[in-house]
């Protein structure tokens, strides 16, 4: 079932996930649900607070990105085939140099602006049958992990821009707040208080 994705203005992406465990009602469903909503939004990413669940799961299909001819083979072959389901994950370390790259949010449609980010991280992380892992991921793989896993920390890529940048595009972020954009897929808008 597609979900709405949760618009930027709300709440529930500024909150910081709590952590779940295997009794986590519907939890196959929602993953399903989840992937089915990302696809249909073309997203390369989602995390749960950005269909109103502040739980501590994201996931990650990078296959889109392995079409980049820039990308050396090794790397689009990687690409290619991550899909992922990260549950309950914390990143022990981000290393490496930090580098720009033209980020996007279906929380945040039609705004896209360059964000740093390390090369290099080490993430710990359950699988959907809550196994634990602990894995290192570089370069394009990196950063996409890390834009989702902002995501259950109540972090959005917004956060991460100069002030001059955020003034730059505060019209647009308070139109998408108040639904004032087009988009192809559904989304939820914030219920924003009247000034008095």
């Amino acid at each position: 079932m597609i979900l709405p994705i949760t618009a930027y203005g709300s709440p529930v992406l500024k909150k910081v996930a709590k952590p779940i465990d295997a009794e986590y009602p519907n939890f196959k469903e929602l993953i399903s649900n989840m992937y089915e909503t990302m696809y249909n939004a073309q997203g390369v990413g989602l995390a749960a607070p950005q269909i109103g669940l502040p739980i501590r799961v994201f996931l990650v299909d990078a296959s889109p990105f392995a079409e980049d001819d820039t990308l050396s083979e090794d790397e689009q072959a990687t690409l290619k085939s991550f899909k992922q389901t990260f549950i309950n994950a914390k990143i022990i370390e981000e290393v490496g140099e930090e580098w720009a790259f033209n980020e996007g949010c279906l929380s945040i449609p039609n705004v896209r602006e360059d964000v740093f980010r390390k090369s290099h991280i080490t993430i710990q992380y359950q699988d959907e049958a809550f196994n634990t892992h602990t894995k290192s991921f570089s370069g394009l793989l990196a950063r996409v992990i890390q834009h989702e896993y902002d995501h259950i920390e109540g972090i959005l890529f917004t956060d991460k821009l100069s002030t001059f940048k955020k003034q730059l595009i505060k019209g647009k972020l308070l139109n998408i707040a108040k639904g004032n954009i087009n988009i192809d897929y559904k989304m939820r808008f914030p219920v924003l208080k009247k000034k008095r």
